[in-house]
């Protein structure tokens, strides 16, 4: 099935299974509790980390960070600091973030249609 090594995908999964790579590749990018929920968050305008935070509730410091910077090495934010006192920091949607949002939205609807109703 996903072969995937240290550094990622194994080239000869990639070449021989292109359209599993691309579902495994896209699962790879958005695997973290919270990503989806950080990229949800983000899509319609920059946040600062505090923000971030408090939307998200209980999340520890530690995995917020750790989901950021993980999401921030893949392409998909963008963390602006500001050279202010104290430091202003801000996370945005690159273009290949944004690119996402479709996705997001779509399990936003299922979600809505499928899950648990009141």
């Amino acid at each position: 099935m996903t072969r995937i090594c240290k550094d990622g995908f194994e080239r000869e999964f990639i070449r021989e299974e292109r359209e599993m790579y691309g579902i495994a590749y896209t699962q790879n990018i958005l695997s973290g509790r919270w990503k989806y929920l950080i990229l949800w968050f983000l899509k319609t305008k920059e946040r600062r980390y505090t923000e971030i935070k408090a939307f998200l509730g209980g999340i520890s410091q530690g995995s917020l960070t750790k989901q950021l910077r993980e999401l921030e090495a893949d392409g998909i934010i963008k963390r602006e600091v500001y050279p202010e006192v104290p430091p202003r920091v801000e996370y945005s949607l690159t273009s290949k973030g944004t690119s996402l949002v479709p996705i997001i939205d779509l399990m936003e609807e299922f979600g809505k249609k499928f899950g648990e109703k009141e």
